[in-house]
């Protein structure tokens, strides 16, 4: 039997285990070379090499690089409280908390490894004020000790990374939204030609493998800027897309120009040929033959700019078309991870200068850490239990070395070189399909955490248990944190996701002239409705209920934008302009009253209709499926409406 074949058969998986050996030995390599140069904690370095160890190379400089930065800043602000704090512990655990909090607040807002480095910011502030021990000569060199000891970490992984490591492929997403473009464009002309069978799991099929390919962009983006060029464009053509969907979803039109349903073939054709130049220029010449279909047009035209923009060989993107990409930003989620950091750590910070416990910095620097990098996970109560378990191996592993190995070296060298089997222990466990993932990792990160190499020896063990049960303590304060404080899971976020769309379409209703911002209203729903699709598949929710809902917010969007223009870019009688200003005051309230709502929109699209100044039509559609999905609009806690 083959070594990989009797590897599965033990329970590894041998690709995975080959990168974590190579990370391993690059951890005993920063480990050595740390100690040798004289940093008091060599174990960081050895730390940060499996923190910013990634299978592709742009993962891996694009981390290392926010790694490098977020500790660099964290250290400063540790340094700095540090030294305002004048020794004064409850005036570093409020430094801290405040610190953190907002560390955690700005990862919820930013996406990618930026999010990383700032929330590493935040508890790399943390470990400078709470672990620095007496042999440091004051809070500035234990905070230069932070930052030599992660950038050379940062070093020694990018080293190793680089010559293993392959590049990413960004043209592979790139492939698989132009086939789906096709596909749109095949359904398009059907939908035109009144060809296209009667029926909405296509359309959801098809916004689920969208949502699925911009789900994993930014590490496709990660490390390049040709990359980044190529995934805003990838992003654009992802958008336009959404907007073809949502226009086939209307009812079919009379007869159509069949001069139109012959250009969208051409453009489906020369996609199909691997001809950008052309296939812009068929999109273009669809755009023009839409007559008064504004939405059709627009997303016609807008395909037509995302196409444009496409990167073209070596040279990265194509110019001539607009650049902005709008995305979802989870001003919620950020909000509430500021306030969950914020109290969890003033809570256990508190208890901490209550009791006196000399174990209590520990269990802090436990709950920054728990507080602040899990807060973005999908469902971090879960995932905090398996951080838990891999602590408490992790805290196995350390009391192992210290106190049965540890006593038979005779130097500080023999310690360093003692702890290395336990380094690559660690391999094995993130390898094995059992213990793979936050098990393993971090059984990795407490052993190094817990061994500091120091001759001589130290301690005892009953401070040696003291300080694994205070490292153990701090998944389980994150654990009752995610449960308690705003608690948070795939099905809360989704609910988020809904919330902020209700805004949306709240705030467009609000604004008289949002139609010229029209681009990036649209951009920002099309992106949310995007995210909302890949929480349902990854939550195994209502996938139909869900990309519905969405499809109506949508709708409801281009209604709101479309009465808007008609008020404040053409003349309506006084009658219609009363009619469309009610409409959209109760728009500016869809969230509470969605009913009434959509009954001031239908009286609205009548009177739109009767004028001919207006597509009524779009509004009549809105005002159904803001009837029929009136459940999805109103937000939770508000009162279903009876009055008529």
């Amino acid at each position: 039997m083959s070594a990989p074949a009797t590897l599965e058969r033990l329970g590894f998986d041998p690709l995975r285990l080959n990168f974590t050996l190579r990370t391993a030995l690059a951890a005993c390599c920063a480990l050595l070379v740390a100690w040798l140069v004289g940093l008091e904690h060599p174990q960081w370095s050895a730390m940060t090499v499996w923190a910013a160890a990634q299978p592709v190379r742009g993962q891996l400089v694009e981390k290392s690089f926010f790694r490098a930065l977020g500790t660099i800043i964290g250290s400063v602000a540790g340094i700095g409280l540090l030294f305002a704090a004048h020794g004064q512990q409850w005036a570093i655990v409020l430094g801290l908390a405040v610190w953190i909090g907002l560390c955690a607040g700005a990862g919820n807002l930013l996406r990618g490894f930026a999010s990383y480095g700032a929330m590493l910011a935040g508890y790399s502030a943390a470990m400078v004020t709470l672990l620095h021990s007496t042999l440091a000569a004051g809070p500035f060199v234990v905070g230069i000790d932070r930052m030599l000891t992660v950038l050379l970490g940062v070093g020694v992984a990018l080293a190793m990374g680089w010559m293993f490591t392959a590049p990413a492929d960004p043209d592979d997403p790139a492939r698989r939204v132009r086939r789906l473009t096709r596909r749109i464009l095949d359904d398009l002309a059907a939908h035109l030609a009144g060809t296209l069978p009667p029926g909405r799991g296509e359309h959801q099929t098809l916004l689920s493998e969208m949502a699925a390919i911009e789900d994993a962009l930014d590490g496709h983006a990660a490390g390049s800027l040709r990359s980044r060029a190529t995934i805003r464009a990838i992003r654009r053509l992802l958008t336009a897309q959404v907007a073809l969907l949502l226009w086939m979803r209307r009812p079919p039109r009379p007869a159509c120009d069949g001069a139109l349903v012959a250009a969208v073939r051409q453009a489906t054709a020369a996609f199909a040929a691997d001809r950008p130049q052309d296939a812009e220029a068929h999109l273009r010449d669809d755009a023009g033959r839409t007559g008064s279909d504004r939405m059709l047009h627009d997303a016609l035209e807008g395909l037509a700019e995302a196409e444009a923009t496409q990167p073209n060989g070596a040279d990265g993107a194509r110019t001539g078309a607009h650049d902005g990409v709008v995305l979802h930003r989870d001003l919620i989620g950020a909000r509430e991870a500021l306030i969950r950091a914020t109290v969890t750590l003033l809570a256990v910070g508190a208890a901490w200068l209550a009791t006196g416990w000399e174990a209590g910095a520990f269990m802090l620097l436990g709950a920054a850490i728990m507080t602040s990098i899990f807060s973005t996970a999908d469902n971090p109560a879960q995932t905090l239990k398996q951080v838990m378990m891999g602590q408490m191996l992790g805290a196995a592993g350390a009391l192992t070395c210290r106190w049965l190995v540890w006593p038979h070296a005779d130097s500080a060298f023999g310690l360093v070189l003692a702890m290395m089997p336990f380094i690559l222990l660690g391999a094995f466990i993130q390898a094995h399909r059992r213990t793979a993932g936050p098990i393993g990792f971090d059984y990795s990160m407490v052993v190094l955490l817990m061994l500091q190499p120091a001759w001589p020896l130290a301690g005892t063990l009953a401070h040696s248990l003291m300080l694994a049960g205070a490292v153990v303590l701090g998944p389980a304060v994150g654990l009752m944190a995610f449960l308690l404080i705003f608690p948070v899971d795939g099905h809360r976020r989704q609910q988020t996701l809904v919330t902020m769309m209700v805004h949306d379409l709240q705030s467009m209703a609000a604004h008289p002239g949002a139609a010229r911002q029209r681009a990036v209203w649209r951009a920002r729903l099309y992106h949310r409705v995007l995210r909302l699709a890949r929480w349902a598949d990854k939550t195994g929710g209502s996938r139909e209920q869900a990309m519905e809902g969405g499809f109506a917010v949508l709708l409801l969007g281009s209604a709101i934008l479309h009465m808007d223009e008609a008020l404040n870019q053409s003349d309506p009688a006084p009658g219609t302009a009363r009619r469309l200003n009610a409409a959209l005051a109760r728009l500016r309230h869809v969230g509470s009253d969605p009913e009434r709502a959509a009954r001031a929109l239908g009286v609205a699209a009548t009177r739109l209709a009767a004028d001919g100044t207006g597509d009524g039509d779009l509004l009549r559609e809105a005002a159904a499926e803001l009837s029929q999905r009136a459940a999805f609009i109103r937000l939770p806690g508000r009162a279903v409406s009876t009055a008529r």
